[in-house]
């Protein structure tokens, strides 16, 4: 690692008590985020995780970087200055990493501004041997497409919703769909091509962000309570010790609903379970990422019960990922063979080359789930200087960047780019979570 590289820092011993701005509970993808721009707004930020970096849903995702499947409205919002700001960070990575020189020491490590950091180099252990420089940012574009005549009509009504709002939508007959997939099953109706649609690597662009914030890293620590004084929060309690700080970020993923409760609020943040395919290292057989219409309802959908649709896609290593299913099962990782021959049938009716390919592994993750369908972004309805950042459902990674921003303006007192109040966490207020949890 260069001198100029702001790494992150290893905690003090166990224990001890230490001080930052903001203490982030969460080292995925959420908590990285709101980690680096916290940073880039001035403040010292301290990350607790009681597993690894990206060791929840963040390293169990795809890396979906989607418009295409967001309804207007606040989501679609968040997602379109995400899209934003992943650009600017991936044109970052490259620029470091171009910068990169064999005498590291000729740059002065204290001239190094924070908000130009360096997003080129990855964090530690089995991430230092990921080659490229950045974190596998794809600008691939998505293709929607549509098995009938119903599924294409719903596509252009759904894509006309979103164009005048900065989505752009490009309608595919049945009979061009090959310009864009050579491989795609033949006789689908049509479909739409989303340009914006882009893909990064999450475990890696977790590590690299965390690492370019310059935050301190409590791994494998668990948070245990809140220190609060007047209404207000002060810190945190871990098993190695209190933190104090004049801010806490909930970004604790799927178990975000226990740190709400330690503060005497009620989050309905429930596990989502999600399984993925990965095949055998291919050559590049799937251009884009490719799903079906059905996969645009069962996103939006409440439903508990399993639920599937065709995404496929290639990665920069060779193998193609086959997803998605849902279901509301809690913290069960047991096999469903039920998901898992369903997405393998789905895949290979999108594209028929997958018959014959052999899958080598799947994995398993659990989505944090909101039952309006929209994170949790905001101060606590209760305590003074906690905030939300959770609930992202399926598309934590894409929204990430611009959930961050917006918390770090709500600390700093900054306008934010877009409208805050839709996602505020006040909105669970009077639910009967919150109503129990008040006692």
């Amino acid at each position: 690692m260069s001198a100029a590289v702001k790494g992150p820092r290893t905690g003090p011993p166990a224990g001890s008590r230490t001080t930052s701005d903001v203490v982030v509970i969460g080292a995925g993808m959420i908590g990285a985020a709101c980690a680096y721009y916290a940073a880039r707004a001035g403040f010292s930020v301290t990350v607790v995780d009681r597993g690894p970096v990206a060791g929840g849903t963040s390293g169990a995702g795809e890396g979906n970087l989607l418009v295409s499947d967001k309804e207007p409205g606040p989501e679609l919002a968040l997602a379109l200055r995400s899209q934003e700001l992943w650009r600017s960070l991936a044109e970052e990575a490259a620029d470091s990493s171009a910068r990169d020189s064999p005498a590291p020491d000729s740059r002065d490590s204290a001239s190094r501004d924070s908000a130009s950091p360096d997003l080129a180099s990855p964090y530690s252990g089995s991430l230092d041997s990921a080659s490229g420089p950045g974190f596998e940012y794809e600008a691939k574009g998505g293709l929607v497409v549509a098995f009938s005549s119903a599924d294409f009509e719903a596509l252009q009504r759904f894509a006309a919703t979103q164009v005048p709002l900065g989505v752009v939508a490009e309608e595919v007959p049945g009979d061009r769909l090959a310009e864009f997939e050579p491989l795609i099953a033949p006789g689908l109706v049509g479909g739409f091509w989303y340009p914006q649609d882009a893909q990064v690597m999450p475990a890696l662009a977790t590590a690299r962000l965390l690492r370019a914030s310059g935050a301190t890293l409590r791994l494998g620590n668990a948070v245990t309570g809140l220190v609060t004084s007047g209404g207000a929060v002060r810190g945190v309690r871990t098993t190695q010790g209190e933190i104090s700080a004049r801010f806490v970020v909930n970004a604790a993923g799927f178990g975000a609903a226990a740190i709400a409760a330690l503060a005497g609020s009620a989050l309905p943040v429930q596990p989502r379970r999600g399984f993925v395919l990965v095949t055998e290292p291919l050559p590049n057989m799937v251009r884009h990422k490719v799903y079906s219409a059905a996969y645009v309802a069962d996103v939006s959908s409440s439903d508990a019960a399993l639920q599937s649709s065709a995404v496929v896609e290639g990665t920069p290593s060779g193998p193609v990922l086959i997803g998605a299913s849902r279901e509301r099962v809690g913290l069960d990782r047991t096999p469903s063979y039920d998901a898992l021959g369903r997405l393998a049938a789905q895949g290979a009716e999108l594209f028929p080359f997958l018959a014959d390919v052999m899958v080598q592994r799947y994995y398993c993750g659990f989505r944090p789930y909101l039952p309006d369908h929209l994170p949790a972004i905001g101060p606590d309805a209760t305590i003074s200087g906690l905030f939300h950042a959770c609930g992202h459902e399926g598309a934590g990674i894409g929204l990430a960047p611009a959930t961050g921003e917006l918390i770090a303006a709500m600390m700093a007192g900054t306008e934010p780019m877009i409208a805050p109040e839709p996602f505020g966490p006040a909105r669970f207020a009077s639910c009967d979570e919150q109503k129990e949890a008040a006692g």
